[in-house]
Protein backbone atom coordinates (compact mmCIF):
# COMPACT_ATOMS: atom_id res chain seq x y z
CA UNK A 1 0.00 0.00 0.00
CA UNK A 2 1.46 3.35 -1.11
CA UNK A 3 0.04 5.23 1.87
CA UNK A 4 1.81 2.84 4.26
CA UNK A 5 5.13 3.50 2.50
CA UNK A 6 4.53 7.25 2.71
CA UNK A 7 4.12 6.78 6.46
CA UNK A 8 7.33 4.75 6.62
CA UNK A 9 9.20 7.52 4.79
CA UNK A 10 7.87 10.20 7.15
CA UNK A 11 8.78 8.11 10.19
CA UNK A 12 12.26 7.31 8.83
CA UNK A 13 13.12 10.94 8.11
CA UNK A 14 11.95 12.08 11.54
CA UNK A 15 9.75 14.97 10.37
CA UNK A 16 6.23 15.47 11.67
CA UNK A 17 3.11 14.76 9.62
CA UNK A 18 2.19 18.42 9.99
CA UNK A 19 5.53 19.53 8.52
CA UNK A 20 5.27 16.96 5.73
CA UNK A 21 1.72 18.00 4.81
CA UNK A 22 2.72 21.66 4.88
CA UNK A 23 5.75 21.03 2.66
CA UNK A 24 3.62 19.53 -0.14
CA UNK A 25 0.71 21.93 0.24
CA UNK A 26 -1.71 19.32 1.61
CA UNK A 27 -4.40 20.15 4.14
CA UNK A 28 -3.65 19.39 7.78
CA UNK A 29 -4.39 15.75 8.61
CA UNK A 30 -4.82 14.67 4.98
CA UNK A 31 -1.71 12.49 4.84
CA UNK A 32 -1.81 11.27 8.44
CA UNK A 33 -5.41 10.12 7.99
CA UNK A 34 -4.62 8.36 4.70
CA UNK A 35 -1.69 6.55 6.35
CA UNK A 36 -3.68 5.62 9.46
CA UNK A 37 -6.70 4.35 7.50
CA UNK A 38 -4.51 2.90 4.69
CA UNK A 39 -6.45 4.84 2.08
CA UNK A 40 -5.20 5.63 -1.40
CA UNK A 41 -3.31 8.85 -2.08
CA UNK A 42 -4.08 10.71 -5.30
CA UNK A 43 -1.57 10.79 -8.15
CA UNK A 44 -1.35 14.58 -7.96
CA UNK A 45 -0.33 14.37 -4.29
CA UNK A 46 2.22 11.63 -5.03
CA UNK A 47 3.70 13.83 -7.75
CA UNK A 48 4.08 16.67 -5.23
CA UNK A 49 5.78 14.29 -2.77
CA UNK A 50 8.27 13.07 -5.36
CA UNK A 51 8.96 16.66 -6.48
CA UNK A 52 9.43 17.95 -2.94
CA UNK A 53 11.56 14.97 -1.86
CA UNK A 54 13.74 14.03 -4.86
CA UNK A 55 15.82 11.73 -2.64
CA UNK A 56 12.78 9.44 -2.31
CA UNK A 57 12.90 6.48 -4.70
CA UNK A 58 9.68 6.67 -6.84
CA UNK A 59 9.88 2.96 -7.67
CA UNK A 60 9.96 2.05 -3.97
CA UNK A 61 7.14 4.45 -3.21
CA UNK A 62 4.84 3.03 -5.90
CA UNK A 63 5.78 -0.66 -5.86
CA UNK A 64 7.68 -1.35 -2.65
CA UNK A 65 10.69 -2.69 -4.57
CA UNK A 66 14.19 -1.32 -4.15
CA UNK A 67 15.56 1.03 -1.48
CA UNK A 68 13.62 3.88 0.08
CA UNK A 69 16.21 6.48 -0.95
CA UNK A 70 17.95 6.90 -4.28
CA UNK A 71 21.74 6.52 -4.35
CA UNK A 72 23.63 9.82 -4.62
CA UNK A 73 24.68 8.94 -8.19
CA UNK A 74 21.03 9.03 -9.29
CA UNK A 75 20.04 12.26 -7.58
CA UNK A 76 19.23 15.34 -9.68
CA UNK A 77 21.99 17.95 -9.99
CA UNK A 78 22.27 20.08 -6.87
CA UNK A 79 20.40 17.64 -4.63
CA UNK A 80 22.22 15.90 -1.81
CA UNK A 81 20.93 12.95 0.15
CA UNK A 82 19.86 13.17 3.78
CA UNK A 83 20.22 10.68 6.58
CA UNK A 84 17.29 8.77 7.94
CA UNK A 85 16.24 9.29 11.54
CA UNK A 86 17.53 5.84 12.37
CA UNK A 87 20.95 6.86 11.06
CA UNK A 88 21.42 9.94 13.22
CA UNK A 89 20.45 8.84 16.71
CA UNK A 90 23.43 8.67 19.02
CA UNK A 91 23.53 6.26 21.94
CA UNK A 92 25.50 8.70 24.08
CA UNK A 93 26.66 12.24 23.38
CA UNK A 94 27.65 15.29 25.40
CA UNK A 95 25.74 18.32 24.12
CA UNK A 96 27.35 21.66 25.04
CA UNK A 97 25.01 24.08 26.85
CA UNK A 98 25.72 27.73 26.05
CA UNK A 99 24.77 31.00 27.71
CA UNK A 100 23.56 33.29 24.90
CA UNK A 101 24.34 36.42 26.91
CA UNK A 102 27.94 35.29 27.29
CA UNK A 103 28.42 34.50 23.60
CA UNK A 104 26.58 37.63 22.34
CA UNK A 105 24.06 35.81 20.13
CA UNK A 106 23.72 32.69 18.02
CA UNK A 107 25.39 34.12 14.89
CA UNK A 108 28.84 34.22 16.53
CA UNK A 109 28.01 31.03 18.45
CA UNK A 110 27.20 29.05 15.31
CA UNK A 111 30.23 30.48 13.53
CA UNK A 112 32.76 29.50 16.18
CA UNK A 113 31.09 26.92 18.41
CA UNK A 114 34.26 24.83 18.49
CA UNK A 115 36.12 27.62 20.29
CA UNK A 116 33.28 28.72 22.59
CA UNK A 117 33.40 27.49 26.17
CA UNK A 118 30.04 25.97 27.21
CA UNK A 119 28.55 26.47 30.67
CA UNK A 120 27.91 22.75 30.97
CA UNK A 121 27.13 19.58 29.03
CA UNK A 122 23.87 17.65 28.59
CA UNK A 123 23.64 13.92 27.97
CA UNK A 124 20.42 12.46 26.54
CA UNK A 125 20.55 8.83 25.33
CA UNK A 126 19.48 8.08 21.75
CA UNK A 127 18.90 11.72 20.81
CA UNK A 128 19.64 12.71 17.19
CA UNK A 129 23.03 14.37 16.77
CA UNK A 130 22.95 17.89 18.20
CA UNK A 131 25.42 20.77 17.95
CA UNK A 132 24.45 22.52 21.15
CA UNK A 133 21.79 23.67 23.58
CA UNK A 134 20.58 27.06 24.86
CA UNK A 135 18.01 28.39 27.31
CA UNK A 136 14.69 29.69 25.99
CA UNK A 137 13.38 33.13 26.96
CA UNK A 138 9.90 34.57 26.47
CA UNK A 139 6.47 32.98 26.30
CA UNK A 140 5.77 32.81 22.55
CA UNK A 141 6.02 28.99 22.46
CA UNK A 142 4.03 28.26 25.62
CA UNK A 143 2.87 25.73 26.67
CA UNK A 144 5.31 23.62 24.62
CA UNK A 145 8.27 25.72 25.78
CA UNK A 146 8.44 27.94 28.85
CA UNK A 147 11.00 30.60 29.63
CA UNK A 148 13.99 28.81 31.19
CA UNK A 149 13.51 25.57 29.26
CA UNK A 150 16.46 24.21 27.30
CA UNK A 151 16.33 23.48 23.58
CA UNK A 152 18.86 21.27 21.83
CA UNK A 153 19.57 22.09 18.20
CA UNK A 154 21.27 21.05 14.97
CA UNK A 155 22.84 23.90 12.97
CA UNK A 156 21.70 24.22 9.34
CA UNK A 157 24.28 25.80 7.05
CA UNK A 158 22.20 25.81 3.84
CA UNK A 159 19.41 28.03 5.17
CA UNK A 160 17.35 28.37 2.00
CA UNK A 161 17.21 24.65 1.15
CA UNK A 162 17.17 23.09 4.63
CA UNK A 163 13.77 24.18 5.92
CA UNK A 164 11.05 21.60 6.58
CA UNK A 165 8.00 23.82 6.82
CA UNK A 166 6.01 23.27 10.00
CA UNK A 167 8.98 22.26 12.16
CA UNK A 168 10.39 24.22 15.11
CA UNK A 169 13.58 26.24 14.65
CA UNK A 170 16.00 28.41 16.58
CA UNK A 171 16.64 31.53 14.50
CA UNK A 172 18.92 34.52 14.55
CA UNK A 173 17.31 37.36 12.55
CA UNK A 174 18.77 40.66 11.38
CA UNK A 175 16.22 43.24 12.51
CA UNK A 176 17.50 46.68 11.55
CA UNK A 177 21.10 45.79 12.26
CA UNK A 178 20.36 44.04 15.59
CA UNK A 179 20.17 40.29 16.10
CA UNK A 180 16.78 39.00 17.21
CA UNK A 181 16.89 35.47 18.64
CA UNK A 182 13.71 33.43 18.69
CA UNK A 183 12.29 29.92 18.64
CA UNK A 184 9.38 29.56 16.21
CA UNK A 185 7.63 27.25 13.79
CA UNK A 186 8.48 28.12 10.19
CA UNK A 187 5.60 28.04 7.71
CA UNK A 188 5.35 28.98 4.06
CA UNK A 189 4.63 32.64 3.39
CA UNK A 190 2.40 34.02 0.68
CA UNK A 191 5.02 36.72 0.12
CA UNK A 192 7.86 35.94 -2.30
CA UNK A 193 11.21 35.12 -0.66
CA UNK A 194 9.67 35.31 2.81
CA UNK A 195 8.90 32.82 5.57
CA UNK A 196 6.14 32.95 8.16
CA UNK A 197 7.17 32.67 11.81
CA UNK A 198 4.42 31.09 13.90
CA UNK A 199 4.18 30.87 17.69
CA UNK A 200 2.48 28.20 19.78
CA UNK A 201 1.05 30.88 22.07
CA UNK A 202 -2.04 32.31 20.28
CA UNK A 203 -1.38 35.72 21.86
CA UNK A 204 1.59 36.10 19.49
CA UNK A 205 0.57 36.80 15.90
CA UNK A 206 2.37 35.14 12.94
CA UNK A 207 4.95 37.35 11.25
CA UNK A 208 6.34 37.24 7.70
CA UNK A 209 10.06 37.99 7.46
CA UNK A 210 12.42 38.05 4.44
CA UNK A 211 14.55 34.95 3.93
CA UNK A 212 17.59 37.19 3.66
CA UNK A 213 17.08 38.42 7.23
CA UNK A 214 17.90 34.94 8.60
CA UNK A 215 21.49 35.10 9.79
CA UNK A 216 21.54 31.77 11.65
CA UNK A 217 19.21 28.77 11.65
CA UNK A 218 19.03 25.54 13.63
CA UNK A 219 16.46 22.76 13.82
CA UNK A 220 15.19 22.14 17.36
CA UNK A 221 15.80 18.47 18.09
CA UNK A 222 14.55 18.29 21.64
CA UNK A 223 13.82 20.22 24.82
CA UNK A 224 14.29 19.86 28.57
CA UNK A 225 12.11 21.34 31.32
CA UNK A 226 13.15 21.49 34.98
CA UNK A 227 9.97 21.37 37.07
CA UNK A 228 11.56 21.81 40.48
CA UNK A 229 14.94 22.83 41.87
CA UNK A 230 14.27 21.05 45.20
Amino acid sequence: MVSRRVGQFIEATGISYYAFENSIGASRGAISKAVKDEKSIGSNVLEKIITQYPQLNPNWLLTGFGDMLLPESELPTGVTTFRLKTDVTVESQKIPLYNLEAVAGIVPLFGSANTMKPDDFISVPHLPKCDGAVYVTGDSMRPILNSGDIVMYKILDDIKNSIFFGEMYLLGLDMGGDEYITVKYIHRSEETDHIKLVSENPKHQPKDVPMQSIRALALVKGSIRINSMF
